[in-house]
């Protein structure tokens, strides 16, 4: 594959979770990842900053979620919005299962790389409660609706990838926020 060819940040990002799989995180060189994908060291520092970013790097799911939250019609419940959001990140994730699964079992298998998915759910939390405050929502209700919601995103994640699963990423969100109303409708008892 020559270095001229479209896409490299895709095939960085496929190359570095093959051997992530293969070899292991802490085993495999940004060399090693630029060669498998045909492509220079050089290159592959235009697209990311280093060897951990190329898991978590880009801001599409982001975007995804301010879009949906921000993009809705006024008067919808909060509620509603993180639905909203949820499903249009879900929307990142569509056909993509198998490359999720493989994302994830490379990141539970590295604290260094949990740390990060951690970080990058910090701060989606924290895009999402700015979001909702520019929607007029409270600071302290923001806060938690915004906790909440990618609470939902990371247990139907979680679950989306589990063994056995074949549901679309987005009926998983909703089964899960449903879930949870049910939780707080009931006082939190089963």
């Amino acid at each position: 594959m020559g270095r001229w060819e479209p896409n490299a940040r895709g095939r960085l990002a496929e190359a570095a979770l093959d051997l992530y799989s293969e070899r292991g995180f802490e085993q495999t060189t940004v060399a090693e990842i630029a060669r498998r994908a045909g492509l220079t060291e050089r290159t592959y520092f235009r697209h990311y900053a280093d060897k951990r970013e190329v898991l978590f790097g880009g801001s599409e799911l982001r975007d995804l979620l301010v879009e949906a939250v921000a993009g809705a019609p006024e008067g919808i419940a909060t509620l509603d919005l993180l639905s909203l959001g949820l499903e249009a990140m879900s929307t990142m994730f569509d056909d993509r299962r198998a490359y999720a699964r493989k994302r994830q079992s490379v990141i539970v298998a590295n604290a260094e790389l949990q740390e990060r998915e951690l970080i990058k759910l910090a701060s989606l939390s924290a895009v999402l409660a700015e979001t909702l405050r520019g929607r007029g929502v409270p600071e302290r209700s923001a806060s938690l609706s915004a906790e909440t919601g990618i609470a939902v995103f990371k247990v139907g994640f979680e679950r989306w990838i589990a063994d056995g699963e074949d549901r679309a990423m987005a009926l998983v969100m909703r089964e899960v926020l449903d879930e949870l109303t049910g939780l707080a409708a009931r006082g939190g008892g089963s």
